[in-house]
């Protein structure tokens, strides 16, 4: 498969109600898509880089850049298969947002020429699985269970709240008081805490969550292990976790006992995949 020709689009997509975290609050979804043309069909993905580089080093124009100047000229002289790109993107350190994009998009092109659906492609072994709804920080706590409610009653399986300092305990406490231990019910910090913050974390055990997800800082997998031998609540790795290397230095290092595997940031579906038989082999759940 040649690669003949590529289009990139910046598209922005209105959010129903502004969505908020401890990193800001987001009421436009800004995207860039990536559509490659082969001599056997086209491909699309999206780019999940945002707009400026204050969640992830990576940002739209940057990864746009990127893209255009180095990634896409050392792919137009291969035979492309999905198990290429990767490889022919190694001189180019990092913008795993980028890599996903480019590579995502061949993947597509790929697939479609051939028939194959993406999760036949995965491996993938269910029809169907129960959906869960992350919930921004809201203006009250009242405000939070008007939310939950609705989307319990929209028929969402699990529910994510975004904590930060300040937000924490006292909503959640709210929120399982209101809606019952049946809730599958888990918090995501976004990288919020610090290390002094353990000791108030470990307060969430009451809860009975099923997970907290990144309480501290992407690097910091010394804070993350001090805190899981301390809690009793599962925690969960997602912005600490972009190759599968990284998720067995997690593992080794006992710093989660779940891990959330972001395709667009750890390089890709395939890297995704490897990270999910890495996840497998040590008995520990992906989503």
């Amino acid at each position: 498969m040649k690669l003949t020709g590529v289009e990139l689009r910046r598209v922005a997509l209105p959010l129903v109600t502004p969505f908020r975290t401890s990193l800001g609050t987001q009421t436009v979804r800004d995207a860039l898509l990536v559509r490659v043309v082969t001599d056997e069909g086209e491909g699309w993905a999206e780019c999940v880089a945002e707009d400026e580089p204050s969640y992830c080093p990576e940002y739209l124009e940057g990864a746009a850049d990127v893209i255009r100047r180095f990634l896409l000229p050392a792919l137009f002289p291969l035979d492309l298969d999905p198990a290429a790109v990767a490889p022919a993107f190694d001189h180019v350190r990092a913008h795993q947002m980028a890599k996903s994009a480019v590579e995502t998009a061949v993947l597509d092109a790929w697939l479609r020429s051939r028939g194959v659906s993406l999760a036949s492609y995965l491996g993938a072994v269910r029809h169907s699985l129960p959906v869960g709804v992350s919930v921004g920080i809201a203006e009250s706590v009242d405000a939070l269970l008007d939310t939950v409610d609705r989307h319990l009653a929209a028929g969402y399986a699990r529910v994510k709240l975004k904590i930060e300092p300040g937000w924490d305990l006292e909503p959640v406490k709210r929120v399982r008081e209101t809606f019952g231990a049946g809730v599958m019910l888990t918090v995501d910090a976004n990288t919020a805490y610090e290390a002094a913050d353990i000791p108030h974390l470990t307060k969430l055990d009451a809860y009975g969550l099923a997970m907290i997800e990144q309480p501290f800082a992407p690097g910091d997998l010394h804070t993350h292990a001090r805190f899981a031998a301390r809690s009793s609540t599962p925690v969960c790795l997602d912005e600490s976790i972009t190759s599968a290397r990284d998720a067995a230095a997690a593992i080794r290092m006992d710093a989660c006992s779940i891990i959330n595997i972001k395709p667009g940031r750890v390089g890709g579906y395939l890297e995704a995949r490897r990270i999910h038989d890495v996840a497998r082999a040590n008995g520990l759940p992906v989503w």
